[in-house]
């Protein structure tokens, strides 16, 4: 019973959220341009990661094993 009651809960409540366009909230603005910037960045913009904050992953695994050159400052320790 108190399992149906939690997961009904939870559904409940994750209906409830972002279901509308985000927007500031009624007395606030968007924060100011960018020093350089032409114009103020949208919302949409503002939610977007930036390629720097989510690279792109790379899938490229070891394929081929590749001998490492000698190191000459490899040395034993004394």
């Amino acid at each position: 019973m108190r399992i149906a009651i939690v997961l009904g809960a939870a559904l409940v409540l994750s209906g409830c959220g972002a279901s509308k366009g985000l927007r500031p909230a009624k007395g606030e603005t968007l924060p100011p341009a960018p020093y350089g910037a032409k114009a103020a960045p949208t919302a949409e913009q503002l939610l977007k990661p930036s390629n720097q904050a989510r690279p792109a992953r790379s899938d490229e695994l070891l394929k081929s094993s590749e001998d490492r050159r000698s190191d000459d400052f490899d040395l034993p320790p004394n």
